[in-house]
């Protein structure tokens, strides 16, 4: 009885829109979206002349199918909940009392979206990042507009865009960059934008995209969510200029904003990779990058408003600077960047902390989730040395931690003992006065916690992970479909 009510609950949950399909789009006479010969005309036309579909896109984003879709993808998303208070879980009781009422002021262009709430993290290279948390509702909207808008706008970006596009992703950008280095381009010209998603400025990134979308409905609300103010500190500040990262929206935005940037390198010929805001352009000599460097900033600054920061971009030799984390060397080799190697300690740091109040077990735990995930992103880069170090200092700060653990020395020398170390063996290194560093390194800490214990506790080895994810990738005769647990 309880299985059948959860699988009711269940279907009432991802059918929430689907008692409205005769309600508010048979009413229209419209047939929903005009589907058949007429949209696949225009979907061709959206195509070939950089524009989406000029009517009916509302009708369209508003199909129980779309909405529905939408609602899934937020709620398994989770995320915070924005200033209303309303959490992702609270979202199902909402609609069920305020879809009418959600679907009518889509549908008559007079939906206003709510305050953002913004938040703050740190960034890897210091400072911090403003995100925007929009309200689950407006998320709701918001993906649910991304997904009838992705299908017709995608198609008209660079095939060297790869940042936030469905079916691509960092790794091809770097296999791109890879072959315009082993073709001889290894100067490069590494542009950055400076505070990009908060310069964007509305009226450039709105003629844009009135030129690909027609109806003016959705216009109106995508105007709504750029402009929508942002709440910081309990004061709701009104926006001129920017699309706050966290909303489902912004990455569409930021890549139909810098489309113009694509096509003008396209234009002149240049080789290039941009994942988001992040534009890599390569050439043969300094002297030509220098060149390169000053009109492009010139072109982004004067036409599409936005600021080069001088300070962290530069015409370099690709081996000198770091591109999603890698670093290219000559031949298109693709090496771990320092900086990202860096970042990696710092973490493991946090985790394995001695003073941090964590049983052994849920530290390994926390680890495996670090490293699987770190390693997998990093399986392209030749490192195995590197790799096979990193592995050494991690087992050594474990046993740092276990070794503390014991806190006294009886139970440090029966830990050693029950881990096969003599007895008069144990007893000299639990009671030596060293530091717990510096007794993470004695023979007998090596000897209780070999590389075999720490494969029973179930630890990652990040060189084996990585070995196994380059075997998958040889077989298959790619990198990409390497799995990622």
């Amino acid at each position: 009885m309880v299985a059948k009510r959860q699988q009711v609950g269940a279907y009432r949950q991802l059918n929430l829109f689907e008692a409205l399909i005769s309600r508010n789009h048979g009413a229209s006479g419209k047939g929903g979206t005009g589907a058949g010969a007429c949209e696949e005309r225009q979907t061709f036309t959206a195509l070939n002349e950089g524009r989406a579909l000029e009517k009916n896109l509302m009708e369209r984003i508003c199909e129980p199918t779309n909405l529905n879709r939408a609602y899934k993808r937020v709620k398994a998303n989770k995320g915070s909940p924005g200033v209303d208070g309303l959490s992702v879980h609270e979202l199902v009781d909402w609609i069920e009392t305020h879809k009418d009422a959600l679907i009518a002021s889509l549908l008559d262009g007079s939906y206003r979206p709510q305050t953002v709430k913004r938040v703050e993290i740190p960034k890897p290279g210091g400072g911090v990042r403003q995100l925007g948390i929009p309200t689950v509702v407006d998320r709701l909207v918001q993906q649910a507009i991304l997904q009838v808008l992705t299908p017709l706008i995608d198609p008209t970006f660079s095939e060297s865009c790869f940042g936030f596009r469905p079916g691509r992703g960092a790794h091809d950008a770097l296999r791109q960059a890879s072959q315009h280095v082993a073709e001889g381009h290894t100067i490069v010209v590494d542009c950055d934008l400076e505070k990009f998603f908060d310069r964007v400025n509305h009226d450039v990134l709105m003629a844009r995209l009135a030129y690909r979308i027609g109806d003016k409905r959705l216009l109106g609300i995508i105007r709504g969510f750029l402009e929508a103010g942002i709440m910081a500190d309990g004061v709701c500040v009104r926006r001129q200029e920017g699309t706050p990262q966290g909303g489902p929206l912004s990455p569409i935005l930021a890549n139909l904003l810098l489309d113009d940037l694509d096509k003008e390198l396209e234009r002149r010929g240049h080789r290039f990779c941009r994942y988001a805001d992040d534009c890599n352009i390569y050439v043969r000599t300094i002297t030509a990058g220098k060149r390169v460097m000053a009109s492009i900033s010139g072109y982004l600054e004067k036409r599409l408003r936005l600021r080069v920061n001088r300070a962290k971009s530069a015409v370099a030799h690709v081996s000198e600077r770091k591109f999603l984390g890698y670093r290219l060397h000559n031949e298109g080799r693709l090496l771990i960047s320092p900086q990202s190697v860096e970042r990696a300690k710092r973490r493991i740091r946090e985790i394995t902390r001695r003073n941090r109040p964590m049983s052994f077990e849920e530290r390994v735990k926390k680890l495996n989730e670090f490293l699987t995930g770190w390693v997998a992103y990093y399986r392209m880069a030749e490192g195995q040395t590197k790799l096979t170090r990193m592995d050494r200092w991690i087992r050594r700060k474990l046993r740092c931690v276990r070794l503390k653990q014991c806190k006294r020395a009886h139970t440090m020398a029966r830990f050693l003992m029950d881990s096969g170390v003599p007895e008069w063996n144990s007893w000299i290194l639990a009671l030596s006065g060293g530091g717990w560093w510096g007794k993470s390194r004695y023979p007998q800490a090596n000897h209780a916690m070999s590389n075999e214990w720490f494969n029973e506790q179930g630890l990652v080895s990040v060189t084996k992970r990585y070995l196994e994810l380059k075997s998958y990738g040889n077989r298959r005769g790619t990198e990409q479909v390497c799995p990622v647990v």
